[in-house]
């Protein structure tokens, strides 16, 4: 969905799945080979500290993957696995790496919906949820995970998913923001999954955060992660406006709203864009701005509320 010329993307990402490349000092990073056009090049899986080490995110259901991250910790003791959230390229992979080091499971807690699924929607068992996954211990906003020479705090930033964390690592003025912010595109919310007001609170939350580096699940590292959350907050606006002046054309359902809007969008990407409009226009319809009949569903037709 990367199709916004007013944020500064960035897709100059040259690492090759199974290589260990440390990229600041106590924290080193390994690629999956797993690249998507939801995904980029692949899922990024971070190690934290040195000798005694936390794995962030040990990725999708992946032999090879998992072997790298063990390799690239050969000799060191594993204390900590933490997961941002549980979509299936970042968290099936879990299991590997906890049988292999006995180190305990961190996370927010299974997945879940950001709401009650409405009673006209079918469940889609390809949302991309890994719904086996249970934490060892649940973490709250604000809990602190301690670790030899590294201290992570748990910043909920629910959005993509309800249970996503951002775990930042304040001494260092890092944030490892898992998908909730990437550095290659914008980050798919889809409902009843995913939530656009919690999405852009979550913004503001990391907005007004001193850490100035982030980490994301996918692509390169981002500078000044302050600055750019403005940018993604601003196109978000942008995205509700340009709904907005559809909708004042007249009714429409989301495919029509999506052609209108997504100029130039990869086919491919054609249902994420329309669940991404879908949470726009849930967030409208919930604060009296635009009127469906029934639920706010992807299949339904909206206008503006008279």
């Amino acid at each position: 969905m990367a199709d916004n010329d007013d944020i500064p993307f960035n897709r100059n990402f040259p690492l090759k799945p199974g290589v260990v490349e440390e990229v600041r000092p106590g924290v080193r990073r390994v690629l999956c080979n797993n690249p998507s056009p939801f995904t980029f090049t692949g899922t990024v899986s971070y190690i934290v500290g040195k000798g005694k080490v936390a794995i962030i995110d040990p990725g999708p259901d992946d032999e090879a993957h998992a072997k790298a991250l063990l390799d690239a910790v050969r000799g060191e003791t594993v204390t900590h696995i933490l997961v941002t959230h549980t979509h299936r390229d970042h968290s099936p992979n879990t299991p590997r790496i906890k049988a292999a080091t006995g180190a305990p499971v961190y996370a927010e807690g299974p997945h879940r919906a950001s709401r009650p699924r409405f009673e006209s929607e079918k469940h889609n068992p390809e949302s991309g949820a890994d719904r086996d996954f249970r934490p060892d211990v649940q973490v709250k906003h604000g809990d602190v995970i301690e670790g030899a020479g590294f201290a992570l705090e748990a910043v909920a930033t629910p959005g993509h998913t309800a249970n996503h964390l951002a775990f930042a690592w304040a001494e260092r003025s890092i944030n490892f923001v898992g998908d909730h912010v990437m550095g290659w595109s914008t980050s798919i919310v889809a409902p009843p999954d995913g939530s656009m007001i919690d999405y852009m609170a979550s913004l503001e939350r990391l907005e007004q955060r001193p850490e100035q580096l982030y980490f994301s699940g996918h692509g390169p590292e981002i500078p000044e992660g302050p600055r750019y959350v403005r940018f993604l907050a601003r196109h978000r606006r942008a995205r509700e406006a340009s709904i907005l002046h559809r909708l004042g054309k007249g009714e429409a359902d989301i495919p029509t709203m999506v052609r209108a809007i997504y100029i130039g969008l990869d086919p491919r990407l054609a249902t994420a864009a329309g669940y991404s409009v879908l949470a726009h226009l849930e967030d409208l319809v919930g604060r009296g701005i635009v009127v469906t009949d029934g639920d706010p569903v992807i299949g339904g037709t909206y206008r503006l509320a008279s």
